[in-house]
């Protein structure tokens, strides 16, 4: 009877102790890990392929590059802009940016710097890679994570590749921190990249940024560029513009000037700090113009179209602000300047008074993401789709829609 007493207590102690403990559904993200030794053998040069998700685009001589991201990068020729046709594609895993000089292509790969030699583009070779480069890249964490688990997960040897996003039952942490995280370890002919470019080509050199690094890349030989220096850039830097010997990177929580004087070690000038928001920037003489997208992961819920002074650089001011839906690239030519304010579309502001800016048109029923204008005609994409435009008296023509899907 007493060793009965005594197991009866135990289970009501174990029950009562059961009872206490709360569990919710969380959904957790699993990391797909594939070995660097077959990650650097998975490069190919393919027939035209559809996208499965457009990202940056880019444009040299008569062809469009348009990234797909993390997958590679497909190719438009675009001697006809009324008529373009995609004619190849270059597979590359983890492919965020691209940049391109005297027929030679520059490409991140998660983790290493790839370079291209298209001056045959139908005979694309790859002629060096540059291992261990980039010292952190985007893992792409699914949006709804709750918990990220990298297992065994080792960055010495693997490189993650996607994820899978499963729901589990898991006990309540009574803390804040639920996801984890991790951190691994113009002279020439250069194309022309959007404002989401991380990738710029200022004469001998390639600089990229990534979350909070600068990499500088002597690139006098274009077919074996050289990594010069790694340095701290910022924090949560998404974009850079180079414009009269400047680089101007678009930051989470602001905007940060370097100085090209000395071209191989960028110098720190100054910053403008906003509101959290998705950061694009471009520049033009004494004005820089920037969209914030607001929301979901990019911080506050206002979306606006900033303009600040850089006439000294020393000390960017804020002079107008006008409100927007959910912008993300943007351009300029002349005195119009080409916002994509995402599923409202694109918009064209006439900019003759930097600080009044006009609506002067808007193209709806459209997803805008990114514009690259160039002399003769206005490249942007959206949705997987590339629209052109002609530049008419005042106002946009549109002459060609190429689906990529």
């Amino acid at each position: 009877m007493k060793n009965l007493l005594c197991l009866l207590l135990v289970f009501v102690l174990w029950s009562c102790n059961d009872d206490d403990i709360q569990y919710e559904t969380v959904n957790v993200a699993i990391p797909q890990v594939m070995s660097k030794a077959e990650f650097r053998n998975s490069v190919e040069i393919l027939p035209s392929q559809t996208i499965d998700e457009a990202g940056k685009i880019y444009v040299y001589q008569d062809y469009i590059f348009v990234n797909d991201e993390f997958k590679g990068v497909h190719i438009i020729d675009n001697s006809n802009p009324a008529s373009p046709q995609q004619i190849s594609s270059i597979k590359i895993p983890g492919n965020v940016d691209i940049s391109i000089k005297d027929n030679y292509l520059f490409a991140d790969s998660s983790i290493d710097l790839l370079v291209f030699d298209i001056s045959n583009i139908n005979n694309i070779q790859m002629v060096e890679r540059l291992e261990d480069v980039f010292s952190y890249y985007n893992y792409q964490i699914p949006v709804g994570t709750d918990v990220a688990e990298f297992g065994d997960y080792n960055p010495e040897n693997d490189v993650i590749v996607g994820w899978e996003l499963v729901q589990q039952q898991r006990e309540v942490i009574n803390d804040d921190a639920v996801l984890e995280t991790f951190n691994g370890g113009a002279s020439g002919d250069v194309g022309t990249g959007g404002s989401l470019a991380r990738f710029q080509i200022v004469d001998n050199y390639l600089y990229t940024v990534g979350v909070s690094e600068m990499s500088i890349f002597n690139i006098e030989n274009l077919a074996q560029p050289n990594l010069v220096t790694t340095q701290y850039s910022g924090w949560n830097i998404e974009t850079m513009f180079h414009a009269d010997g400047y680089l101007y990177l678009g930051g989470s929580n602001g905007m940060y000037i370097y100085s090209l004087e000395n071209a191989a070690n960028p110098s720190y000038v100054s910053e403008f700090i906003h509101w959290e928001g998705c950061d694009p920037v471009v520049v033009d003489g004494d004005y820089a113009y920037l969209t914030l997208r607001g929301g979901n992961e990019c911080g506050q819920q206002e979306s606006v179209l900033e303009v600040i002074d850089i006439s000294d650089k020393a000390y960017p001011t804020l002079v107008a602000a006008y409100f927007l839906d959910n912008p993300y690239g943007l351009g300029f030519k002349g005195n119009s300047l080409y916002v994509c304010d995402g599923t409202s579309g694109l918009k064209v502001y006439d900019k003759t008074d930097p600080i009044q800016l006009q609506l002067s048109q808007t193209f709806i029923d459209l997803q805008a993401k990114d514009v690259v204008p160039m002399d003769d005609v206005l490249i942007m994409i959206g949705d997987n789709i590339v629209y052109q435009y002609e530049y008419g008296e005042g106002t946009l023509q549109q002459i060609s829609v190429l689906d990529l899907n």
